[in-house]
C-alpha cells in the first residue's frame, strides 16, 4: 500500500471510531479477508491465533518477520483499513517496541494493538509502569512516522487469569489512554456493567470489546447501547472454520462415509465466483 492510500485508510478507520459501533472481523488469510470485504464490512483486523493455527503453531509462536509478512498480505488483499494484532510488540523494552511499531506501520496498516501480556508465566502481565512506557513508546513511534495509525492499548488481565481482572484492566486501560492509546481493549470482559464502567473510565476514547464463544450472547445493539465503539471477534471465525473442518474430518475418519461430513459444505461455485470476480 502506498503512502497516500495508507493515509486514506487511516482516515477511514479513525472516522469509524468517532460515533456508533462497528464490527471489526478477523480474517486469517487472503481468502477470508476478501470474503469479509465482499460481505460489506468496513474494516478488518488480523488475528494472531488464527494465523498461528493456519501455520500449525500455538498462538504467540509466529516470529516477527512472519507476522509482518502476514500483515502486509492482509493489507494488500483489500482496500479496507486493517488493524494489526501485534501481540506484545515482539519485544519487552520500550525502545524495541518503538522499532517494531515502525516496521508494522510500514506494512500499510491503519491501526495496531500493543498488549501487556509478557509471555512470562511467572509474571504474565508486564509491571504497570513498564506497560505504560511501552504504550508511550508505541505512541512516539507512530507520531514520528507521520502516519496517524490508531493505537490500541490492550490489557490481557482476563486472558492471563489475573486475580481481579476487572480492577486490573480498569486501572491499566486508564493509564494506557493517558499514555497515548487511541482505543482501549480488554479481551475477556463479558459483564455489561463492567463494559459500561470501562467505557466511562476512558471516555471519550473508544473501547473495543471482544465477542467470542465465552460471551457470544452479546449483540451489536447491546454493545452499542453500552457505549462500545468497536467489536472484534479475535480467533472466533477461525475457530468456527476449524470446528466445521474437525467435525467433517472426524466423521470421515470414524465412519468411512462422506454424506454427513459434506452436508453443510458451501458450493464450490459460490466460493470460486467470489475470487473469479477479483482476478
Amino acid at each position: 500500500m502506498n503512502h497516500v492510500a495508507q493515509l486514506s485508510a487511516v482516515g477511514e478507520f479513525r472516522t469509524l471510531h468517532e460515533s456508533g459501533c462497528f464490527v471489526l472481523p478477523n480474517p486469517w488469510d487472503v481468502g477470508t479477508a476478501v470474503y469479509l470485504q465482499h460481505l460489506g464490512f468496513k474494516a478488518l483486523a488480523t488475528t494472531s491465533a488464527g494465523l498461528a493455527f493456519s501455520r500449525g503453531k500455538p498462538d504467540g509462536e509466529v516470529l516477527l518477520n512472519d507476522m509482518l509478512a502476514h500483515i502486509d498480505e492482509i493489507v494488500a488483499a483489500t482496500p479496507l483499513p486493517v488493524n494489526a494484532d501485534f501481540l506484545n510488540g515482539f519485544a519487552d523494552e520500550p525502545e524495541d517496541i518503538s522499532m517494531n511499531v515502525k516496521l508494522c506501520i510500514a506494512t500499510g496498516v491503519a491501526g495496531l494493538s500493543i498488549e501487556d501480556n509478557s509471555q512470562n508465566s511467572a509474571a504474565p502481565l508486564y509491571e504497570k509502569n513498564l506497560a505504560v512506557d511501552r504504550i508511550r513508546a508505541a505512541r512516539k513511534a507512530i507520531d514520528a512516522s507521520g502516519v496517524p495509525v490508531v493505537l490500541t492499548g490492550r490489557c490481557e488481565a482476563w486472558l492471563v487469569k489475573a486475580p481481579d481482572p476487572f480492577r486490573a484492566a480498569l486501572d491499566r486501560l486508564v493509564a494506557y489512554a493517558q499514555a497515548g492509546a487511541d482505543c482501549l481493549y480488554a479481551p475477556g470482559v463479558e459483564k455489561a456493567d463492567e463494559i459500561a464502567e470501562i467505557v466511562k473510565a476512558v471516555s471519550p476514547k473508544p473501547v473495543n470489546v471482544l465477542v467470542s464463544g465465552f460471551n457470544r450472547e452479546l449483540t451489536l445493539s447491546q454493545l452499542t447501547d453500552l457505549g462500545v465503539r468497536r467489536i472484534s471477534v479475535g480467533s472466533g471465525l477461525a475457530a468456527v472454520a476449524w470446528g466445521a473442518f474437525i467435525r467433517a474430518a472426524r466423521s470421515i475418519a470414524t465412519t468411512g462415509e462422506f454424506d454427513e461430513a459434506f452436508a453443510n459444505a458451501v458450493p464450490f461455485a459460490e466460493i470460486n465466483n467470489i475470487f473469479r470476480e477479483r482476478s
